[in-house]
């Protein structure tokens, strides 16, 4: 089952990359008391990812914190190496934290996952957008077609704010 709009976000940990390494970040921690607009992808350094959603909210990021935003984050069944690299090749700085939902945990409890074996990508996250109020979805905007970017991307998002 897919989470919806008013369900809580489940618990879960994601891994981020710090000067020091891999460091654990619970989701009680990203999200408690804040507005946290997250945004999935299917993997880092793939076409659509890089060319366009992550340069979207890189783009946008001013103005979603002007609306409210407290966090932006991207969020791929990745490991923590692989996501520090693509932000410091897509110059993310501190406007976006990359999360590494490795084994997927986050994603399957979300029912976001998405199957790519055929591909030979593996279990992947489906491309999506939510805002997050205090922990609770308040938005969400899954991509039919995961190399499409119509409803997840930073300027659709800004229009739901």
């Amino acid at each position: 089952m897919t989470i919806s709009v008013g369900d809580k976000l489940p618990e879960a940990t994601f891994m981020t990359m710090t000067d020091k390494g891999p460091a654990p970040l619970p989701s009680s921690e990203l999200f408690g008391g804040k507005t946290v607009v997250l945004f999935a992808l299917p993997g880092a350094f793939t076409p659509t990812c890089s060319a366009k959603h992550v340069p979207s909210y890189l783009a946008n990021a001013e103005a979603l914190k002007a609306k409210g935003v407290d966090t932006i984050a991207c969020l791929s069944v990745n490991d923590a190496f692989v996501m520090g690299a693509w932000g410091k090749d897509q110059g993310v700085g501190d406007k976006i934290v990359m999360l590494a939902d490795g084994s997927a945990d986050f994603t399957k409890k979300l029912g976001l996952d998405l199957d790519l074996s055929g591909f030979g990508m593996g279990l992947r996250s489906k491309r999506y957008a939510l805002i997050a109020k205090d922990g609770k979805v308040e938005a969400l905007s899954v991509e039919p077609n995961p190399s499409a970017l119509d409803v997840s991307s930073a300027e659709a998002v800004l229009k739901q704010l």
